[in-house]
């Protein structure tokens, strides 16, 4: 199915990519976004995504916050999901928001801004 797909239905992937403070790659290295995502839409672009947010600055140490969710790709914004989170984001709950700056649907090379508003004890 996935060869045969527009959307690329079916397939699977692996990320352990940079978080920076800013879209540039450039930006100072913040930790690292590391998950899977599979694409889940048969007639629209959408992932189904699990993200953590792998914090490595002093300031975070090396806490975490989960995200879990349905992104739509090829929309302008979209939300997701905090489920959980580890360290000083222990417990956490809340949402981010996602927003494309570059995407390269040849390579899958892309920079994506997270805005992220968390609750946590």
């Amino acid at each position: 199915m996935t060869k045969e797909s527009q959307t690329l239905f079916g397939a699977v992937n692996i990320m352990d990519d940079p978080l920076t403070e800013g879209p540039e790659p450039e930006s100072p290295l913040v930790g690292r976004a590391q998950g899977f995502y599979g694409l889940v839409g048969l007639e629209s672009m959408a992932l189904l995504m699990d993200m953590n947010l792998v914090f490595t600055s002093p300031k975070y140490g090396s806490s975490t916050l989960s995200i879990l969710g349905r992104n739509p790709v090829l929309e302008t914004s979209r939300e997701l999901p905090i489920v959980g989170g580890t360290g000083i984001f222990r417990l956490a709950s809340g949402i981010a928001t996602a927003k494309t700056y570059f995407l390269n649907l040849t390579s899958g090379d892309a920079i994506v801004e997270y805005n992220v508003v968390a609750m946590h004890y």
